[in-house]
């Protein structure tokens, strides 16, 4: 009888357990271990790897292909189109070899196709799908291989296929929403910021030249305005410095953990902006988490991979508490509302799933809730930036038209 080497989760204390059993198929051997209270992350027949990956060490030749050289990872547009089209291929029945050799074949060359082609490759020489896609973190981060994985081992790729292609276009659609709303304030200031050091560089100066042939006192609008100009005119490089400088600051402050906890803290204390980032966060980390319960992750491992896609310290560090109250036995209510990084009403809503078993349909309604809230905020948003900008360039314009025509008012008044 063939022998089975699989590495597992035991569901109840979240220990890695690696052993061998015997069974006469994967499927068979896959249902023991579960019988196990083992969660399979990998199984494998033993020898048949090794063999496979002599065949392959045979086939290649010239006729490989050769990847192209590229910069940088795989955009999530791309990715969520190559999520669906493989999700619909499996549907339609065909072997995950042919589906992937379709895929790269119409695929464009860049980091996509490089990866796909890794893919076929370690897939050829034996490695199960989520092995050969965990070789590759251009394109396949953490959720997407542990998704996959949690597929192979419930016999169920096309359903998880399908979920992880729903969860990427929804989080493409709320990203494109909010780049789309702030196109316009940025397209206005960045226009007014031209415009106005134009006249600061090019039209203040001729200005001054004028005004010292008159000989008369400046008042103290006018001199702060050439001021203003002669700082801008001297110093200009100064002023994409400085904005760089600040960047560069940041990113070295994050470095540091404390530094990193810090400046995120900041990040969500900012008037509106700070609401936006908080509710998209606990949107994305809420449909993850979801998307991986209902797609048989352990609850331990989905925390994980929730915390690791939060992108904010203040939220790692209450994942991570959550993390160790479930695994010392507690439920995961308790530890959410002890962090405080969530409304009442998302705890009462998860404490409901736990008691009815749906942790999965909540941790989605929550999603969905607070994505809502975000579309709502950034309209807000825009709709408030644009009374503001309008007063903010208008009070600038006129300061500027008030401090040059002051001294034409005194010396005309001179004259008469």
């Amino acid at each position: 009888m063939p022998v089975y080497s699989y590495e597992a989760m035991d569901q109840s204390t979240g220990a890695e357990v690696k052993d061998t059993i015997e069974a006469a198929t994967e499927a068979e051997a896959q249902a023991l271990v579960r019988q196990k209270g083992f969660f399979v992350t990998k199984i494998a027949e033993k020898g048949r790897g090794d063999k496979k990956k002599k065949d392959k060490d045979k086939k290649k030749g010239p006729n490989r292909k050769k990847k192209s050289f590229t910069l940088g990872g795989v955009s999530a547009k791309k990715l969520c189109t190559f999520t669906r089209q493989l999700s619909t291929l499996q549907d339609a029945g065909l072997p995950i070899l042919r589906s992937l050799r379709i895929l790269e074949g119409q695929a464009k060359p860049g980091a996509l196709k490089n990866s796909l082609i890794g893919v076929i490759d370690d897939v050829e020489g034996g490695n199960t799908l989520s092995e050969a896609m965990s070789k590759q973190p251009k394109a396949f981060d953490n959720l997407y291989v542990n998704m996959v994985k949690a597929g192979e081992a419930g016999g169920a790729l096309e359903v998880i296929l399908q979920r992880l292609a729903e969860f990427k276009e929804r989080a493409q659609s709320l990203k494109k929403k909010v780049q789309g709303a702030m196109i316009y304030p940025c397209a206005v200031i960045s226009v007014a910021v031209g415009i106005v050091g134009f006249i600061m560089y090019w039209i203040i100066p001729k200005f001054r030249v004028i005004f010292e042939g008159f000989e008369v006192k400046l008042p103290a609008m006018t001199e702060y305005l050439i001021m203003c100009s002669n700082a801008v005119v001297n110093y200009w490089y100064l002023f994409p410095t400085i904005p760089f400088g600040l960047w560069v600051l940041l990113k070295i402050i994050r470095k540091n953990k404390y530094g990193r906890f810090g400046v995120d803290w900041l990040a969500l204390r900012i008037p509106i902006l700070g609401k936006i980032i908080e509710k998209s966060i606990v949107a994305r980390t809420a449909r993850t988490l979801g998307t991986l319960i209902a797609s048989g992750v352990p609850i331990l491992e989905a925390l994980l991979i929730a915390r690791d896609t939060s992108g904010n310290e203040v939220f790692i560090k209450a994942y991570q508490h959550i993390y160790t109250a479930i695994r010392e036995g507690e439920s995961m209510a308790v530890p959410l509302k002890e962090t405080r990084v969530v409304d009442d009403m998302v705890v009462n809503m998860v404490d409901v799933g736990e008691e009815t078993g749906a942790l999965d349909n909540m941790l989605y309604k929550v999603a969905d809730v607070y994505d809502e809230e975000v579309s709502v905020l950034v309209d807000g948003l825009v709709s408030i930036l644009e009374p503001i900008m309008v007063v903010v360039l208008g009070l600038i314009v006129g300061f500027i038209v008030i401090a040059l025509f002051l001294p034409l008012i005194e010396l005309l008044n001179k004259l008469s």
